[in-house]
C-alpha cells in the first residue's frame, strides 16, 4: 500500500519505515529536513519536505497516499509549546486526511494517558485519541510503554562509562519493548480490518523497575553503577522555575514527563489480544535481559579490539 510515514526520522519512525519497505510497501516520508533524512531515500522511501503546521505541505505529501502512520511527537529542539507543534499539527493532519477521505490511519500513543493530564506530552496524546476516536477513520491506536533503545544511553553507557545513572522518584516499572519488535506490529496491522477502530498495547514482555535494569547492566558488564536520586520535588521546583521564561517553555513540558516515569504507575498493559488480532507470536518479542546482554558482548568484543589494535601500534614504535 502506499504509505505516508510521519515521524520517520524517529527512534521508531525510522524502524517503520524499514520494516515497511521490506513488506513491499511504497513509503512516503513526511520530513523537516531532508538531507538529515538521506538514509531513508537509501532504504528505498520518497522523501518529502514539510511543516505538519503548514497545511499546504500536508496537501502536497497526501498526494495518491492509502494509509497515514504518525508516529511524530515534539523534538527537544523545538522552542514552541507541544500544544503548538504537536496537536495544531495533528489537526492539520487529520483534517487534510479527512478532506481526502483516506479511511487508514495509525497512530502511536502512549499507555496510561489518562491518567497523566496535567503532563502536556500526555495530554496531546489523550485528546488525539479522543479525537480519532470520534472520527470516521479505520484508525488503530497503539499504545506504548518505552523502547529498549532508550535503556542504552539511560543506563547501559553510564554503568560502562562509570558515570552517574540519574533516578528519581517511586521505582515504575516498565514493559520497554524493541523498537524492531513495536515497527514488525504496526506494519502488520496496515492490513488487518480486526485491528480497526481499535486500541491497542504495544509493550515488551516484562516490566522492569530502574533498579532492576541497573542489576542488569551490572551482570553483563562487570562494572558497579554509580546511583544518583533525584528528588521529585526537586525536579518539580525546576519545572516550576524554567515555566516562568517562554524560552523554556518547552524544557518544563520535557520535566514534567519525569512525573510519568516516576510516579510509581506501572507502564504495562496485556499484550494477549495485540497478538491474537493480529496473527503474531509473543514469543517472537525481544526480552530486555537478552538486548542488553546482546549489546554488552557487542560492546566489550570491540572494546577488546581496539586494545589489541592500540597493542599492535604501540608495539611498531618500539626500537627492537
Amino acid at each position: 500500500m502506499k504509505i505516508l510515514l510521519v515521524g520517520a526520522t524517529g527512534t521508531l519512525g525510522r524502524q517503520i519505515a524499514k520494516q515497511a519497505i521490506e513488506e513491499g510497501h511504497e513509503v512516503r516520508c513526511f520530513v523537516r529536513n531532508p538531507r538529515k533524512a538521506s538514509f531513508l531515500q537509501e532504504w528505498g522511501c520518497e522523501l518529502t519536505k514539510g511543516n505538519l503546521l503548514n497545511s499546504g505541505d500536508i496537501d502536497y505529501a497526501l498526494q495518491d497516499i492509502e494509509v497515514v502512520i504518525d508516529s511524530a511527537t515534539g523534538r527537544p529542539e523545538d522552542s514552541k509549546s507541544i500544544y503548538e507543534t504537536d496537536w495544531d499539527g495533528k489537526l492539520n493532519l487529520f483534517n487534510a486526511c479527512e478532506s481526502k477521505k483516506i479511511k487508514r490511519v495509525i497512530f502511536l500513543s502512549i499507555l496510561s494517558t489518562e491518567k497523566f493530564r496535567n503532563v502536556p506530552l500526555m495530554d496531546v496524546k489523550y485528546c488525539t485519541e479522543k479525537l480519532l476516536e470520534k472520527s470516521n477513520f479505520d484508525y488503530t491506536i497503539f499504545k506504548c510503554a518505552a523502547f529498549m533503545q532508550g535503556v542504552i544511553s539511560q543506563f547501559a553507557i553510564p554503568v560502562l562509562d562509570s558515570q552517574a545513572v540519574w533516578m528519581s522518584g517511586t521505582p515504575t516499572k516498565i514493559a520497554y519493548m524493541n523498537t524492531q519488535d513495536m515497527a514488525k506490529i504496526i506494519v502488520s496491522s496496515i492490513n488487518k480490518p480486526k485491528s480497526y477502530k481499535r486500541s491497542l498495547p504495544l509493550v515488551g514482555p516484562k516490566a522492569w523497575d530502574s533498579d532492576e535494569v541497573i542489576s542488569l547492566c551490572e551482570k553483563y558488564s562487570n562494572k558497579k553503577a554509580k546511583i544518583f536520586r533525584v528528588s521529585p520535588f526537586l525536579i518539580k521546583v525546576t519545572q516550576n522555575v524554567v515555566s516562568f521564561f517562554q524560552d523554556a517553555l518547552n524544557v518544563s513540558e520535557r520535566l514534567a514527563f519525569a512525573e510519568v516515569t516516576s510516579s510509581g504507575v506501572p507502564l504495562d498493559d496485556d499484550m494477549s489480544n495485540t497478538y491474537e488480532l493480529l496473527e503474531l507470536k509473543k514469543e517472537d518479542s525481544t526480552s530486555l535481559e537478552s538486548y542488553i546482554k546482546e549489546y554488552y558482548q557487542q560492546i566489550l568484543k570491540r572494546l577488546k579490539e581496539m586494545e589489541a589494535d592500540l597493542n599492535i601500534e604501540e608495539k611498531k614504535r618500539l626500537p627492537f
